[in-house]
């Protein structure tokens, strides 16, 4: 069983982490200078329900096979802290997929009219801010994961 928590934990954290700097580094960034604004909108509309639900499932799995990893090696600091970040992390990604994501997808439309609102604006404005700053928190805590792991880790002769 550790060993698969181990193969497990691995596979979901790099997923993971590797969804966060596609989707951020590469895919938004070509969207968005590909096509205009609102087209580019429309697109990543669709495709951050699917990063969402791929991120919260993956973050389950790692933060699973952390936990049952920290019970097999005992009740270090080090494995403490990766299940406290993973928990940090799972929350911040599905509060973001949940709340923050629809409620700017449902507001996006209202941007495009003739005389878009300037409440409506706003608020998606800060709903954009808030999923980006969400982001870029669950990416600094898994590699401050990845860091932790492989530090702690000792390989045979070390």
């Amino acid at each position: 069983m550790p060993t698969l928590a181990k193969i497990v934990f691995h596979l979901a954290l790099g997923l993971w982490v590797g969804a966060i700097v596609f989707v951020s580094f590469v895919v938004a960034p070509a969207v968005f200078t590909a096509v205009p604004s609102e087209t580019a909108g429309t697109v990543m509309g669709k495709i951050f329900p699917l990063y969402y639900g791929f991120t919260i499932a993956v973050g389950t799995l790692a933060l699973v096979a952390a936990v049952t990893l920290r019970r097999t090696v005992g009740v270090s600091s080090a494995w403490k802290s990766v299940v406290a970040m993973l928990v940090v992390m799972l929350a911040a990604t599905t509060y973001a997929g949940v709340v923050v994501n629809p409620r700017a997808r449902a507001l996006r439309p209202a941007l495009h009219g003739e005389a878009p609102d300037p409440k409506v604006r706003t608020e998606f404005d800060t709903l954009h801010r808030r999923a980006v700053q969400l982001n870029g928190l669950v990416l600094l805590l898994g590699l401050t994961t990845v860091v932790v792991v492989a530090v702690t880790t000792r390989l045979p002769g070390e």
